[in-house]
C-alpha cells in the first residue's frame, strides 16, 4: 500500500503525520528534530505531488539535489504522543538557485510549529540554477 502523500491545495501542499513513540521523548512530547523531519516530507512530497522523485535526479552528469542552506524555526506549542498533524508547505519565492517555502506543523486549526526554509539547487557541491522542470512545482500560486 503506497502511504498518504498528501495533496496539493492553491498552491500549498498538505501532508498527514502522526505522532509515534519514536518521535517523542519519555514525557511522551514530540521532540523538537522530529518536526525538522516532518517538514522534510513535506518539501519531498510537494514535489513529489508534481510528478517530480528527487531520486531520479541524484546521479549523472544532469544530477542536481536540494538542500537546506537557511531554517528559521519557531516553536509554538508541544505535540503528543499519537497526535494527527498536517504538514502544510507553501512555496513563497523562487530564484535561480534556491527557493524560500513556508511551513507550518498544525494539529487541526492550531499552529504548534511555524518554519521558512531556503532551499538551494547543488551539483557536485556548487550551486547552480533550479532544473526548469521543478520549477512550476517550486513558483508561488501569485507569482
Amino acid at each position: 500500500m503506497e502511504p498518504d502523500k498528501g495533496r496539493l491545495d492553491h498552491g500549498a501542499h498538505t501532508l498527514p503525520v502522526r505522532i509515534y513513540f519514536e518521535d517523542t521523548d519519555a514525557g511522551g512530547i514530540a521532540y523538537h528534530a522530529s518536526f525538522l523531519r516532518f517538514m522534510e516530507r513535506g518539501r519531498t512530497e510537494l514535489l513529489r505531488a508534481h510528478g517530480y522523485h528527487q531520486s531520479d535526479r541524484l546521479h549523472g552528469p544532469d544530477a542536481v539535489a536540494f538542500v537546506v542552506r537557511r531554517l528559521t524555526v519557531e516553536y509554538i506549542s508541544p505535540a503528543r504522543l499519537d497526535d494527527v498533524l498536517t504538514v502544510v508547505t507553501r512555496p513563497k519565492e523562487l530564484r535561480a538557485a534556491t527557493v524560500l517555502l513556508e511551513q507550518e506543523v498544525r494539529r487541526g486549526d492550531e499552529m504548534l510549529v511555524s518554519a521558512t526554509v531556503q532551499v538551494a539547487a547543488i551539483r557536485q557541491g556548487r550551486a547552480v540554477r533550479i532544473p526548469d522542470e521543478f520549477r512550476p512545482a517550486l513558483t508561488p500560486p501569485s507569482a
